[in-house]
């Protein structure tokens, strides 16, 4: 039996709340229930617990795909505008990846990429005022982490810089994301607490010797009065974030899976706060995602607003229990779903991904002086040019990117291993050539977005056996027909070998064949690689290939070698060149979540 399906009666589930969880759930919601209170009785309202709604899944609005036009019909309708029926709208960004600037985005348009400008934190101030002056007394703001890591003043600052720009945006709550560990568990704390909105996490606890053992290390869900209801909103890590990166990032922090505690809140938040809608706000991936959606254990939530694979959900997509929804990455977009509210009854509602377009929002100029601000004392270090391209640097690939193929060029220059390998990472906007020069300047502040931890290489031996295990593991590990067992990034990148897959295929035979400088693998032979450094891994395992022989660290660091690299070869021009193919899928993936009506666009 799997973890998803062990004890999964919801009854089971939600049948013991202690008399702790009780007490715990009025402080929590203490704050907001005063607040509620007092506008209910100035408006009149009279909510019962239960309040009699309707299911918000049975709106129509689910099923129309022209979420604007849904929305300017809320907006529009007589009773909207009377006041007789109350608007609730919230605002959802995730994975901003520490990106402060306007940045090239990509698109597929016409089968087709297209690249326009997109994000920066001055422009998403800017359409995040517009949008709640649109519905200024029922706007929530949610982000759902990934935000104080991936880019250069967020990583020569532990995340402290970007602290101060997400309070002036005026977030209402926010997720704990996967890489929010990254620089370990106490800056993790200081960071996220440094914010001036409630966290939630309902899964990370503390795991040390002292008395916070086995506590959570935020409160698990947060209740808002807003439009006439009560919404709750329950948060969610993911659970596999020790494995999918460098072990010592969550040292000292225990990670559960939400079937163990998500009903019994989901009760709590439905018969004892009497909560109308129920969200969880989670950072796994948006297969886990739809796979948490099908799960008896989170009956009775709404809506799961996901994160983690930046995924860009233009219409939420239909779980047994829940919708999902996941809003893109880097400041790029955010996702707005409107409710309309009659006496305590959801009457429609409406969903949209919107583009974060400079060309649409002047930006706030507050905001750009913080910016500025922030950037100021590593401005020369960031701004300094290591090299250019003549092509577009490109992660948004599933199967293989330029943006790897360069990181991976490099290593093997180096080094001459075998095989060079680099991570599955996700995270990294593109760059653009200029169309006037022919070629893009590749800084150092986008060095640290491409690689935001500076990791050194090191370099192993291993057999064939063991190299076609492992791919075959790496493999799963991207496309597991059970979500759950998903670690969210995309297929490990590498050069001086090539593989062919069948992504359909049962685990453990999904690798067709695998040659190393353009011979087929010898099982038996020792074959030596390079990639980089774990930290708290154990010497023998690199890029997650354990059991590795004769382990040596390199003294050089991935960002040093790069340098070294583009002063040698810059101009560069990397492309899609087919080190890794699938019989099933082109080498222009997109999406690793296939047969459910989503495209990635």
């Amino acid at each position: 039996m799997d973890h998803w399906s062990e004890c999964t009666c919801y009854s089971c589930q939600t049948e013991a709340v202690s008399e702790k969880e009780k007490k715990l759930h009025v402080q929590i919601s203490d704050a907001s229930r005063r607040d509620f209170l007092k506008k209910a009785s100035g408006l009149g309202l009279a909510l019962g617990v239960g309040g009699g709604l309707i299911s918000p899944l049975a709106a129509s609005a689910m099923n129309d795909g022209e979420g604007g036009a849904r929305h300017n019909e809320i907006l529009s309708n007589k009773s909207v505008k009377s006041g007789k029926t109350s608007v609730v709208t919230l605002l959802h960004t995730a994975d901003i990846h520490a990106q402060l600037l306007t940045h090239d985005e990509f698109f597929i348009e016409n089968g087709k990429p297209v690249y326009k400008k997109r994000g920066g934190y001055a422009t998403l101030k800017s359409m995040i005022n517009s949008l709640r002056k649109e519905n200024p007394a029922n706007t929530f703001l949610i982000d759902g982490g990934d935000c104080f890591q991936g880019g250069g003043v967020a990583a020569l600052t532990e995340g402290q810089a970007i602290v101060p720009l997400m309070n002036n945006i005026g977030y209402d709550l926010m997720l704990p994301g996967n890489w929010e560990v990254v620089y370990g568990k106490e800056m993790m704390m200081k960071d996220m607490f440094a914010y001036t909105c409630p966290k939630v996490c309902a899964n990370m606890f503390h795991a040390t010797k002292d008395d916070f053992n086995g506590d959570l290390i935020f409160p698990p869900y947060y209740v808002k009065h807003i439009g006439g209801i009560k919404i709750g909103f329950i948060g969610f890590n993911d659970p596999l974030t020790p494995k999918r990166q460098s072990p010592a990032y969550s040292e000292g922090i225990q990670f559960t899976h939400p079937q163990e505690n998500v009903a019994k809140y989901v009760k709590i938040l439905k018969e004892y706060e009497g909560c109308h809608l129920v969200m969880l706000l989670t950072h796994m991936g948006l297969a886990q995602q739809i796979g948490l959606a099908d799960m008896p254990y989170i009956k009775g939530v709404d809506y799961i607003l996901g994160a983690d694979t930046h995924e860009r959900v233009r219409e939420p997509i239909r779980g047994k229990y829940a919708h999902v929804t996941e809003p893109g990455a880097f400041g790029s977009f955010i996702a707005r779903l409107d409710i309309a509210i009659e006496s305590g009854v959801v009457k429609d509602q409406a969903y949209q991904l919107l583009d974060v377009d400079p060309d649409r929002y002047k930006e706030d100029e507050e905001m750009k002086a913080l910016v500025e601000k922030a950037r100021e004392p590593y401005r020369a270090r960031l701004d300094r040019v290591i090299g250019k391209t003549k092509t577009p640097l490109v992660r948004y690939y599933v199967i293989e990117t330029p943006m790897d193929n360069f990181i991976t060029d490099a290593i093997m220059w180096k080094f001459k291993p075998d095989i060079a390998l680099s991570n599955g990472f996700r995270f990294c906007p593109p760059l653009v050539p200029d169309t006037k020069t022919g070629v893009a300047e590749i800084t150092e502040d986008y060095l640290w977005s491409m690689l935001p931890v500076d990791s050194e290489a090191k370099l192993g031996t291993i057999t064939g056996k063991q190299l076609w295990d492992w791919m075959e593991k790496e493999l799963h590990n991207a496309f597991a027909k059970d979500p759950a067992k998903r670690f969210g990034g995309w297929v490990v990148r590498f050069k001086g070998m090539e593989v062919n897959f069948t992504i359909g295929n049962e685990q453990g035979k999904r690798v067709n064949w695998i040659k190393v400088k353009g011979k087929a693998l010898d099982m038996n032979k020792n074959y030596s690689f390079v990639a980089c450094e774990r930290e708290g891994d154990p010497d023998t395992t690199i890029c997650r290939v354990e059991n590795v022989a004769e382990p040596k660290k390199l003294g050089a660091t991935l960002h040093k070698i790069i340098e070294e690299y583009l002063a040698k070869h810059s101009p560069i021009a990397p492309k899609l060149e087919g080190r890794a193919t699938a019989t099933d899928a082109p080498n222009t993936l997109l999406t690793q979540l296939m047969g459910f009506g989503y495209e990635f666009r």
